[in-house]
């Protein structure tokens, strides 16, 4: 009788324990699939210029949309690398257009998971042009960005996280 007993004790253990890792929080603070991707963003907390240059675009509804997107995002670190006044500059209501194609340069159509990304030696971006992928000793940049975080699962996609915002070339 005791022997069961402890072993059910193991099992309820058990089941909480797998409970509250599928439960639990992920790395970004959003429950696995349950937020979209711009919720999980900006509940992490590391996105907070990235969350208002999407606001300022009027991008916030359709990455709240069903997708599937894979999103390369750079955190607020990687805005406060660009140079002085260029954030400023973006997000002012006559700059939207610019805007609109910075990020959504960061977008790919589909669910890209880290192990399909590394595969890659580019990707098409809702933008039109292509990123550059490359992976070096297992660790893959996207343009001249690092990806610092990979596959933040969220309803609607999958997030990597990036140290650099990107930036598409000029078309002449």
């Amino acid at each position: 009788m005791k022997s069961k007993l402890i072993l059910l004790c193991l099992m309820l253990l058990g089941v909480a324990f797998s409970t509250l890792q599928t439960r639990g929080d992920d790395d970004m603070g959003a429950e696995k699939g349950k937020k979209d991707i711009v919720d999980t963003a900006v509940a992490a907390g590391d996105f907070k210029t990235l969350a208002a240059a999407l606001k300022a675009a009027d991008l916030v509804d359709t990455l709240k949309g069903k997708g599937p997107f894979t999103v390369f995002a750079p955190t607020d670190e990687a805005f406060a690398k660009l140079p002085a006044g260029t954030l400023e500059m973006l997000l002012k209501p006559e700059n939207k257009a610019k805007l609109v194609k910075i990020l959504t340069y960061h977008v790919v159509s589909g669910k890209e998971t880290a192990a399909d990304v590394s595969k890659m030696t580019s990707a098409k971006t809702v933008e039109g042009s292509d990123v550059k992928i490359t992976v070096t000793d297992g660790k893959v940049k996207v343009d001249d960005a690092n990806v610092t975080k990979a596959d933040i699962e969220c309803s609607n996609g999958v997030i990597h996280v990036i140290d650099t915002v990107l930036m598409p070339e000029e078309k002449k």
